[in-house]
């Protein structure tokens, strides 16, 4: 700005935005620099200090399982935890981030397992705890992979003492926790049927478990009516239920699991379903029932079921649920050793929606079978019933001497429900044959439907009856409460995101049976209890802290060390009574008393948690453990708050897999675009409900941040010549009032907005904020005034004060967002700072808020689109290059629009050289909205000549001698410009 008026370059003499932040941002070579240098900076440590003494903020994180690279779903994951610790830190909170992982289980115990069979190694003849050490140190491998692949992501917390549940501490905690439940006396040893892996040879819980479509074998089965209860009502002298049933019907059952049959004890019925006895009249089958046969269904399933056998029949009679309550089958397998009789139960889970109103009841391979058979037992023993629940199939799936015809002594030896492969066996075929030969299989056909499978192997479970640990769901503590009771207490207490969560989550917990918590493994924290031949526990405090010292010192691992057993019971119990449990304890046990080491032990977290975060399929997995745990030993959740996401789908909403390729990975979202884009992808999102993700996404997502980077970029640019100045709020012209009128909104918006973890309407409203009512109103109003005013104007000295707020609002409150970017940004702005991250929110003045004011220029704005949209019209048909070439006169008939443009400069605001405003309807051919607004513009041109500085059209161009070719508000410029230099 130092050249004479007779050579003076006007370009130079503008405020033409200066910045080094470059329009194209190289996120994917920028952020592992940025994230390499926080790291050498400890901005971690930096973060803490900065809050040290402020309320705790703590979202307890989930931990992620060891075993492999994170996928999109991690990131998904992440980047919403990271985003909530930041928006609290940078709200004055002391917002600690401690990450965590899930160390023990199957998948680990499964890959060394692979590794000894490729080196033709057997486990069974390795150390135990050698096997662990080396899933210790699987563990550990992944666990630093995955480090480093998070932080890539942007994510700040405490990698360096992150927690894990293969922790000496940690392992020691758990087993303390499993201790106390069984002090309580809430642990027991039990024998129900659990959901069991033949390919993993252990117990599953049900969030172990996701179901698959398979085709099944079906049958319908015939048990014959062998007796009628002789304590049946007497009616006038005589048995109100007729002798004719005895001998000569069969009730029959419908099952998709032929091979339980040799674990029937009962059959189900429901006093609400009608029945009747039906008489056969005519076959044409190869097997099953003849012409003659009386045959027991459910009235509203019995001509499905005849067509079914190709049968025709006739109805004899209705049997009342009275008259079924009163009689006895025999087994259709009778004459192979199933001799007991099989009576029938009133159940509440019976319906006549499928199959045939009766329900195969095998205690041994279900849950309700289970319950049935239990809560009748006291009347099926005084009937002279044995009530012992069988174990007819064991762990590899193979039946045992409990199914007589089918185990280890039968012609060809056992026969096998699923092979380690998790293949069908030959069970099924076998007890079809021998329900044929026993002239009982009345029809089988094929069914489709859905059934556990394990979602580690991916092949389906069965369920059998085996001994396992569980913890009492409605076992009174001695206070009233039981775990169930006490869980659904603290679900009341517990306030979710989104709400259905909560209703999903006490559904789970109203209907879960007793808690399993054994598994046949060997990784893991043991069930580190002693237990007599009766299941009986001991419940010795000294015992129990020696074990707990072990642990502590040497890790779970002192549980299989040589010795232990006289270790920890020392002298005061005979070891031959007492018998070491070598079951390990169920992950999601290890999972859920994180909080426990995590929230409790560590001084700078607190219990309980504020906020639990996971995916929805946690309401039966972490969230669910966590709460029963903690209920257990605690009496309440460990958390204030549950928020939950969905899962995340390719573009056409379909499932993720390698073999269909639409698998998205976030390591190539962040090689390509980087992870600001990725974080924003999910900041976008309705994280709530599953989301989608592709290529076609992702560019969306880069556009859109192209578009902030930009707004950004400008500010930075006009920043350049700020000098700090402070204007008073009562000296800012009406525009600049407006756009802090707009921020304090805006303010109160994002902070509400991220206390209710609702990101994608703080994403939106910034965004739209920084495209519409900045970049394309404001700034584009503006930007004469900022580039060509005098340094003295005032209207140029508050816009700079006013984009200066700007700024640091926008990159404030973007930054848990987007924090490579708003970092580059913000040291670009200042290279003294020292991060945007050790930052606070903006603190908004109340005097700010003018609604008033933002009512008027509602009004101005909607004169405002009028103009624009007549100008636009004009370029399109190019009758003018640019609105500066335009004069409009604008007509505006109503009172209330007309009154808000009195004393603005209209021409300013709508960005023409000239404007007139007409109070009036204005002729008909005048350009008018389609909305009926009462404003109507005539295009004009501007007259007089054009200055070669501003590019304005005015008639004073020349009327300083000094610089001809300018307007005067330029020549004014210019002279303040050049006395400064």
């Amino acid at each position: 700005m130092t050249d004479t008026p007779e050579k003076l370059d006007y370009s130079k003499t503008l405020y033409l935005p200066e910045t080094e932040f470059p329009m194209r941002a190289g996120l994917p070579q920028k952020e592992p620099e940025m994230a390499a240098k926080w790291r050498q900076m400890d901005l971690y440590k930096k973060l803490r200090a900065s809050a040290a003494g402020r309320e705790k903020f703590v979202l307890h994180d989930g931990p992620p399982y060891a075993n492999g690279n994170i996928h999109i779903g991690h990131a998904l994951n992440k980047v919403l935890k990271d985003v909530i610790t930041r928006s609290f830190q940078m709200r004055g909170y002391d917002a600690n981030y401690v990450p965590g992982w899930d160390c023990h289980g199957l998948p680990i115990e499964w890959k060394i397992e692979e590794k000894y069979r490729e080196k033709g190694k057997d486990k069974n003849e390795v150390p135990v705890n050698e096997f662990r050490r080396e899933c210790r140190e699987f563990a550990q491998g992944w666990i630093d992979i995955q480090s480093e692949e998070f932080r890539r992501l942007g994510i700040e917390g405490d990698f360096d003492r992150p927690y894990t549940t293969m922790n000496f501490h940690a392992e020691a905690r758990i087993a303390g926790e499993l201790l106390k439940i069984a002090l309580s006396g809430q642990l027991y040893r039990g024998s129900k049927p659990i959901m069991w892996s033949v390919v993993e040879r252990t117990a599953l819980a049900e969030a172990e478990v996701e179901y698959h479509e398979v085709e099944s074998d079906t049958i319908w089965v015939k048990f014959p009516v062998v007796d009628v209860n002789r304590r049946a009502p007497v009616v006038d002298g005589k048995f109100e239920f007729p002798e004719l049933l005895a001998g000569e019907a069969s009730v029959v059952i419908w099952t998709t699991t032929p091979w339980t049959i040799p674990g029937n004890r009962a059959i189900s019925y429901s006093s609400r379903v009608e029945y009747g006895l039906y008489e056969v009249t005519a076959a044409a089958n190869d097997f099953g029932p003849q012409p003659g046969e009386k045959l027991i269904f459910a009235d509203k399933l019995a001509s499905e079921s005849f067509a079914k056998a190709k049968l025709e029949f006739t109805r004899l009679r209705g049997v009342s649920a009275g008259e079924l309550a009163a009689i006895t089958c025999a087994h259709p397998l009778a004459d192979m050793g199933y001799t007991f009789a099989v009576p029938l139960l009133d159940g509440d889970h019976v319906t006549d929606d499928a199959g045939t109103g009766f329900v195969h009841t095998a205690p041994s391979h279900g849950r309700e079978d289970f319950e049935a058979w239990m809560s009748n037992v006291r009347e099926l023993e005084a009937r002279g019933i044995d009530t012992k629940i069988p174990f007819p199939v064991d762990d590899a799936g193979y039946y045992t001497e409990d199914a007589p015809g089918f185990g280890p002594s039968a012609e060809g030896g056992a026969a096998r429900v699923l092979d380690d492969n998790g293949k069908k066996g030959d069970a099924n075929k076998r007890v079809m044959e021998a329900l044929i030969a026993a002239n009982n299989l009345f029809a089988r056909g094929r069914i489709k439907h859905e059934y556990p499978h394990s979602w580690r192997s991916k092949k389906p479970v069965i369920f059998r009856n085996t001994p396992q640990w569980f913890v009492y769901m409605d076992k009174d503590f001695g206070d009233g409460t039981t775990l169930r009771s006490r869980a659904l207490t603290a679900i009341d207490d517990t306030r979710f995101v989104p709400a259905a969560g909560q209703n999903r989550l006490r559904a789970m917990i109203e209907g879960r049976p007793d808690w399993v918590l054994s598994r046949q493994r060997a990784w893991g924290v043991p069930i580190c209890v002693f237990a007599d031949a009766e299941g009986n526990v001991l419940k010795d405090e000294e015992v129990n802290a020696r074990i707990l010292a072990a642990f502590e010192n040497e890790g779970a691992d002192a549980w299989f060390a040589e010795g232990a057993k006289e270790r920890f019971l020392g002298n005061a119990h005979d070891s031959e009574q007492w018998q070491m449990v070598t079951d390990i304890l169920d992950v999601w046990f290890d999972s859920g008393s994180t909080h426990t080491f995590t929230l409790e032990d560590r001084p700078d977290l607190k219990w309980p948690a504020d906020v639990y975060l996971e995916g929805s399929d946690q309401h039966r997995g972490w969230f669910h453990s966590s709460l029963l745990e903690s209920c257990a030993t605690r009496g309440r959740a460990p958390y204030d708050a549950v928020v939950t996401h969905g899962f995340i789908m390719d573009e056409k909403g379909e499932k993720m897999s390698k073999s269909k390729g639409n698998v998205t990975a976030p390591q190539t979202i962040m090689n390509d675009a980087g992870a600001d884009i990725l974080r924003l992808w999910v900041m976008s999102s309705d994280y709530a409900e599953d989301l989608r993700v592709g290529k076609t996404i992702i560019q969306t997502n880069i556009d859109a941040y192209r578009k902030i980077r930009n707004t950004i970029r400008w500010m930075l640019g006009t920043l350049a010549h700020d000098k700090g100045e402070e204007i008073s709020y009562a000296d800012l012209p009406e525009l600049e009032k407006l756009m802090l009128h707009r921020l304090a909104e805006l303010g109160q918006l994002v902070r509400k907005a991220y206390d209710e973890f609702d990101f994608k309407r703080i994403t939106r409203a910034l965004t739209d904020f920084a495209n519409v009512e900045l970049s394309a109103f404001y700034f584009d109003i503006r930007k004469d005034t900022l580039y060509c005013d005098a340094p003295s104007s005032l209207k140029r000295r508050s816009a700079l004060f006013v984009i200066r707020k700007l700024f640091d609002s926008l990159v404030l409150w973007f930054a848990p967002m987007m924090p490579f970017t708003t970092e580059e940004a913000w040291l670009s702005r200042d290279p003294s700072a020292v991060s945007v991250h050790l930052e606070q929110f903006p603190v908004i003045p109340a005097e700010w808020v003018n609604e008033a004011l933002a009512e008027k220029w509602k009004k101005v704005r909607t004169v405002r689109r009028a103009v624009t949209g007549a100008l636009e019209i004009e370029r399109k048909d190019k009758r003018i290059g640019s609105s500066l070439e335009a004069a409009p006169v604008v007509h505006v008939a109503d009172p209330d629009l007309l009154a808000a443009l009195e004393g603005l400069d209209f021409a300013e605001i709508c960005i023409t050289s000239d404007i007139s405003v007409v109070g009036d309807e204005g002729p008909q051919e005048a350009f008018r909205l389609d909305d009926g607004t009462k404003v109507s513009v005539e295009p004009k041109l501007a007259e007089g000549t054009k200055c070669a500085r501003s590019w304005k059209i005015t008639k004073d161009v020349g009327s300083d001698a000094d610089y001809p070719d300018v307007s005067a508000r330029d020549a004014k410029a210019l002279r303040e410009l050049a006395a400064a230099h």
